[in-house]
């Protein structure tokens, strides 16, 4: 048995050396390699990279998406909740610094109310499915199970995809609206330093839009943009985008829609219980003087002055 077992093994070793050195192994294993990094051979299937068998870069997309993107996105989302949170156990929240008169001005008419809600909800919505999309697999999958997961996941899919057209449309038209408001001047920067009023003795003067509501109308915008373009690359991929153009689509558009949705979570808490009389705005349109000249006191002086000329 022991002089078998040499045998054996010398038949083995043997038969590797003839097949690696045989012309048509090697070939053979070229041809594989060449595969496996995207080449393109033919196929009767006519159409957009028909032809490639193996897409190797859907491999690296797929580890980027449920590696540094998710793990990292998730981190962000969580330090903006404790950051947000922090921020509320030390300084609560902002009062008004004197009683109100019971006198209101006008803030938000009554188009932009409509336009900001109805692109909140839109904006809502797709936050809230896209994060379905990206973590309910590793959080809501083990809890529901396969078969309702599968359904919630299949409408927040239909949800996102039909949305998010409709809330290109409330950008845009809030670009047009808000775009001369939200121009950066030298008074921001006074704001900026003292962080609108929260580490100097007095609240910072700002015009109808301090630096902060800037700062977040730019994000929109410009993440915005990212998003919206490469989710209508996303949601008509029949339009025969490459492969490749629609993983780098993801990828941005993951990115900004993760930055986006940290940014509206501080967006949503100064405007609700961070500050006191900011909500009321753009429920009614209207707010109490002492808070419009306690936040935005240049805009108040304007506003006055346009009621002394009319």
């Amino acid at each position: 048995m022991h002089g078998t077992g040499k045998l054996l093994f010398a038949a083995a070793i043997t038969l590797l050396a003839i097949l690696f050195t045989d012309p048509l192994f090697a070939a053979d294993a070229d041809t594989w390699r060449q595969i496996r990094h995207g080449a393109e051979g033919y196929s009767a299937v006519q159409g957009r990279e028909s032809g490639m068998l193996i897409q190797s870069t859907g491999q690296d997309w797929r580890l980027l998406r449920n590696g540094p993107i998710a793990v990292l996105g998730a981190w962000g989302l969580v330090l903006t909740l404790l950051a947000l949170g922090g921020f509320f156990l030390l300084h609560g929240r902002i009062r008004l610094d004197a009683p109100r008169t019971g006198i209101t001005v006008p803030r938000w008419s009554v188009y932009e109310r409509i336009l900001h809600w109805t692109t909140a909800i839109l904006f809502l919505l797709l936050m809230c499915s896209g994060l379905l999309l990206l973590y309910g697999r590793e959080t809501l999958l083990p809890l529901l199970g396969h078969g309702a997961f599968s359904s919630l996941a299949a409408a927040a899919k239909t949800a996102h995809n039909y949305s998010g057209p409709l809330f290109i449309v409330g950008l845009l038209l809030m670009l047009i609206a808000w775009l001369g408001d939200n121009i950066p001047t030298a008074v921001d920067r006074q704001w900026l330093k003292s962080l609108g009023g929260v580490t100097g003795d007095r609240h910072a003067s700002a015009g109808r839009m301090n630096a902060g509501e800037k700062g977040w109308f730019w994000l929109l915008m410009l993440a915005g943009i990212a998003v919206s373009i490469s989710g209508l690359i996303l949601d008509f991929s029949n339009f025969g985008q490459p492969r490749s153009l629609l993983q780098i689509s993801h990828v941005i558009h993951s990115v900004s829609a993760l930055l986006l949705s940290a940014g509206a979570l501080g967006h949503i808490y100064i405007g609700s219980i961070g500050t006191e009389g900011a909500l009321e705005g753009m429920t009614t349109g209207r707010v109490d003087t002492t808070w419009a000249e306690q936040h935005h006191d240049l805009w108040y002086e304007q506003l006055g002055r346009r009621e002394k000329k009319s």
